[in-house]
């Protein structure tokens, strides 16, 4: 099992969604969080001053899946996340050693 950790613009969480939902991948958590890499934020103007924003909002999927489906949901990502401007966002893959589902107590894929 891996955990597909993505932050992308805030914007494109709707095609995202739709993309892994067609593929058949259920099962997601969605924060929002703000943050910077190569861009380094932006600069905005409010009432004639200029000021610079270094955080900037993004939105973070994760998911969990079977090893065997990692490859496709990636793809998935990338294609409804891509806008091929900086800022577009990473995503991150790690291993899961073990998943509980409190309510039952299943483990690992019953879990999922």
């Amino acid at each position: 099992m891996q955990k597909i950790e993505a932050i992308i613009r805030a914007y494109k969480l709707e095609e995202v969604k739709i993309a892994l939902v067609n593929a058949g991948i259920v099962g997601m958590t969605v924060s929002e969080v703000r943050g910077f890499g190569r861009q380094k934020g932006q600069t905005e103007q409010y009432r004639g001053t200029k000021y610079r924003v270094d955080f900037l909002p993004k939105v973070k999927l994760e998911v969990v899946v079977e090893n065997g489906l990692v490859d496709m949901a990636v793809e998935k990502i990338l294609a409804a996340a891509h806008t091929g401007k900086i800022g577009d966002g990473k995503i991150f893959i790690s291993p899961i050693e073990q998943i509980v589902r409190i309510r039952t107590g299943e483990r690992n894929l019953e879990a999922v």
